[in-house]
Parts: C-alpha cells; structure tokens; sequence
C-alpha cells in the first residue's frame, strides 16, 4: 500500500547522499518534497502540515548541521516523525478486570467488520483467552450467517439469537450475549455491529444504543484504508457520534495510497491498534508505528517477521534442523520439504520477502515472484521416494524422468532442483559455520522470482534449466582461454606447500576471491572474465 510513498522518500533521501553539509535551500527541497509524497500518498493536509514542520523545525538545529553525515540524519528525523504520526508507542488492549472484557466493532458497510471480527477471535484465542462473537448486524443480508461462518473458520463460537435479514433487535443481542459470556465463562466477548453505506443518524443512534446497552471495555472503529481523505471524515464523524477507544485499518494489502492510515491518529487522536493484511484469518496483526514507518522508509519490518516464524516453526524441528545445516547430520530433500511445508504456514512469500530490509529496491522482481513454484517444488519431492529424498545421488537419468512425469514438470526442471538444493546446502553449512545459523539464506536462488536467477520474465516463475556441466576443457573465447592458460601456468609454478584449496599459492581458499585488476590482463579484457 505505501509503494508509491515508499519509492518517493527513497529517492529524496538519495539526493542527499554524499552531502558533507546541508544548506537552507537543500531542506527546504527536501521538505518540500516530503511534503509533496505526502499529499500525493492523500494524507490529510493538517496532518502534512504537522510532519513537515516538524521535520523542518528539527532538520534546521544544530542536531542536523553538526552531524558527520546530514542524510542519516535527515532518514532519522523522517523515521521518528513518521512513528509519531502513527501514534509513538504501540498501544495493547484495555481487558476489564471483571470478565467478561466487551469490545465493540463500529464502522462503516463494507469496511470489512464481520471478517475483521473472525480476524480478531482468532487472534484472542491464539493469545489464550476464550472470546465470544456476537451477531448484532441484523440489517444487512446475511451478515449473521457470514459471522457464523467465519467464526467456524477461527474456532471461536457465535451467539446469533436472530436470523438477521431485519428481523430481530441488535440492542437485545448484543446485551443477551454479554450475559450469555459471563454464564458461560467467556472472557471476551466481540460484539459485531451494523453499518451503512455512509454516516447516518439512525447509525449513529443504532451503535449509540449498542454502547449503552453493553458498556465495551473498547470501542474499535474499522475503517478501510483504502477510501482515502474520506477515511478520516467518517473516523470524525464517529468520534463525535458514538466514540471510539482505537481504530482497526482494513484492506492495508490493497494498492490505494494509504493516507488514511497516516491521517487518522493526527486528527483523532486515537490509536491504531491492529492492521488487517489481507483476505486469510490469519491476516491480523498487531499495529506498530515503528515497524510501519520502518516499512514505509524501506527498512524492513524483521520484529513481526521473527514473530511470524516463531507461531509457524516447531522449535523442535527448527533446532533439529539448524543442527543438520550445521553439519550434525544430512540434510536431505526430506527435511527440505518439512522447511517448505513450514514456510507455507507463514502465508505470502511476497509479504514476507518485503518485510526484509530494502526490498523496496526490489519491487518489480517480487511483483514477478510466482507462489505457486513453491507448490510445483512441493510436488516434485513428493514423486520422490523415500530413498530419493534421503539420498539425492542416486536419482539418476531413468529416476529424473519418472519423477518429472509423477510431479507434470520437465527433467531440465528437475535438474534444477537438484542442483540448487545441492547448492543451498553448502551454503547454509557455510554460513552456520560462519556464526549465522539463524540468518537467513541468501535469495539468490529463490525459484519464481522475476529478474533473479532461477526465475525471470521469459520462464515466467518457472525453473530455469542448471548450467549445463562438462569436462572443464579449453574455452572458446579467446580472452579466456588465455586466461585459463595463465591459470594453469600460474598452479604448475604454486610452492608446494601452500595451502589446501589455493589456486595461486596465495593461501587464498576461494580462487574466486582473486581481483581480476591484480591479474595484468591487456586493457579491456575484464570484461571476458565470466566469474
């Protein structure tokens, strides 16, 4: 959603870069432009007004003009006005201390309440408490069966007295199933109202009556983040009307600008306490002002990604399997399709791969990532045996061939999962004897993305067939059969004792460490050098 914000602060920061010292004129550039990325992102004007004097304010004192380097400082000042637009410290939910704690939904139609209230069930219960949903959107169709639904989905029970579709009276509802949770000891109770298609009196009188009736411990108003400068109209228009405690912000996957969020907290004053993220129950989280603007500004978001991990990964299986990395053991094709199956659980590759810091470096390449390479992998393992999955060397070209057929892909495709899975391994032995076994593996060889190797525009996410693998002969091209020929001349004069693995006799491990400047090649010639 913040893309287009993201891609604009970027490329004013850039222009700072390299800048020993900042003028007058290049602040007020950089303000401007800030201030410009704003409105077009449809922030709200006072809430433009209030960023960027700030940001002008601090970017003028001595904490920028004394600073070794004035863009740092600048990016910092952005990054902590930009949490306190969104509200500075994240802020938990109010629970009474006599269950049953009441948290109403208030909000307009189509905003996304009845699977926001699923959405937030689920979350409570996975948090440990035992909720309740309440159906008291009797006016739109179905709105009462759609709650019963989600409510299966979540696991969490429904009380729906009233069928709904105007017949029956919210205010009874939503009192009735109060009492219902403290008979029957639930400790939370949602209570899901009705909308309209825009601000009303009869709403307003309707969810005014409904707060009357239940007392909520919190009042969420939903809003959808993609209705704009609108957004904070009717965020306005409730606080006056019925009041609210907090705001929930749906559809914040979607591709509109995403002011609302940036507005709300300026002119309300209330905080944004959970961020829907997409269609899934799972699609809830937490709202951090930090972790936002650290998204917005390209820096990642890894706290909510180490979360995630965390719910998804068996701790027990992650340790097994760091230990096998580690070269406790062999990691098979079978643990590789236990990490897959885990990874699947986190949800979107894409959204995860964008919470990594300076992904929005790399928009166009995740645009193109394809998801459902992850499946075709999944089912390529699958064809295998179990002897195959334990022990890969033995999948010869008979083996390939009936596996590619078992799994609907090519025998190049299965090459290439071979190949790449042979070459993550090594690399993820390397980097845990390197100290880093809980990093992350690089992305260089991630199927499915656009632009990167092993995917691209023309496969369209599809594998691309390994490097075809001879007998290491003569090169063709001239520049580097000359350059083989040096190499080879280069090992045969090597002292005898040097070290394991030196291809000069320069103690160096890794000939590929070598600077190709220091090999005095005529001018131009580099070039040829296929590294």
């Amino acid at each position: 959603m913040f893309a287009s914000l993201s891609d604009r602060l970027s490329a004013t920061f850039k222009s700072l870069r390299g800048k020993g010292r900042l003028s007058e004129a290049d602040i007020e550039t950089t303000v401007s432009q800030i201030r410009r990325a704003l409105l077009d992102a449809d922030v709200a004007v006072p809430a433009v007004r209030a960023f960027t004097s700030a940001v002008r304010e601090r970017a003028t004192s001595a904490e920028v003009s004394q600073a070794l380097n004035p863009a740092q400082q600048i990016v910092k000042i952005v990054n902590e006005q930009l949490i306190e637009i969104l509200g500075g410290e994240s802020r938990e939910l109010a629970f009474a201390k006599h269950p049953p704690t009441v948290i109403m939904l208030a909000g307009l139609q189509g905003a996304g309440k009845t699977t926001l209230a699923g959405k937030l069930g689920k979350w409570l219960k996975e948090e440990g408490h035992t909720p309740l949903l309440v159906a008291s959107d009797l006016q739109r169709p179905n709105a009462v069966t759609q709650l019963q639904v989600v409510g299966g989905q979540a696991g969490v029970p429904v009380w729906a007295p009233e069928p709904g579709n105007g017949v029956g009276n919210p205010i009874e509802v939503a009192r009735s199933g109060v009492a219902h949770a403290r008979d029957k000891y639930y400790d939370v109770v949602v209570v899901d109202t009705a909308g309209r298609l825009g601000v009303d009196a009869e709403l307003m009188q309707q969810a005014a009556d409904i707060r009357d009736a239940v007392n909520p411990d919190e009042i969420l108003f939903v809003v959808d983040a993609m209705i704009g400068q609108d957004a904070v109209t009717t965020a306005q228009a409730f606080a006056d009307g019925v009041g609210f405690t907090g705001v929930v912000l749906s559809k914040l996957d979607g591709d509109a600008r995403g002011g609302a969020a940036l507005s709300i907290r300026t002119v309300t004053g209330k905080p944004v306490l959970f961020a829907s993220t997409g269609e899934k129950l799972t699609d809830f989280e937490r709202f951090h002002p930090d972790r936002m603007a650290s998204r917005i500004l390209d820096m990642g978001d890894v706290l909510t990604l180490i979360e995630q991990a965390e719910k998804a990964f068996d701790e027990g299986q992650a340790e097994e399997m760091a230990n096998k990395i580690a070269g406790d053991g062999d990691f098979t094709l079978q643990d590789f399709l236990g990490y897959m199956q885990q990874m699947k659980q986190l949800g979107s590759m894409k959204k995860m791969l964008g919470m990594l810091p300076g992904m929005g470096q790399m928009r166009e390449q995740l645009e193109n990532f394809d998801e459902r390479e992850v499946v075709r992998v999944e089912a390529m393992v699958q064809s295998m045996t179990p002897a195959e999955r334990q022990n890969p060397k033995i999948i010869n070209g008979s083996r390939r061939s009936r596996i590619a057929k078992g799994s609907g892909s090519t025998v190049s495709e299965i090459n290439g999962l071979l190949d790449r899975f042979e070459q993550a391994k090594t690399m993820m032995r390397s980097m845990a004897r390197g100290g880093m076994k809980g990093g992350m593996p690089g992305m260089g060889g991630l199927p499915g993305m656009g632009g990167m190797p092993g995917g691209g525009k023309k496969s369209r996410g599809r594998m691309a067939p390994p490097p075809k693998r001879g007998k290491k002969g003569k090169s063709g091209n001239p520049a580097k059969r000359a350059q083989q020929e040096r190499e080879a001349a280069e090992r045969a004069s090597a002292p005898a004792n040097a070290p394991a693995g030196s291809a000069f006799g320069m103690g160096s491990a890794d000939p590929t460490t070598v600077d190709p400047s220091a090999l005095e090649l005529p001018k131009g010639f580099e070039k040829f050098l296929g590294r």
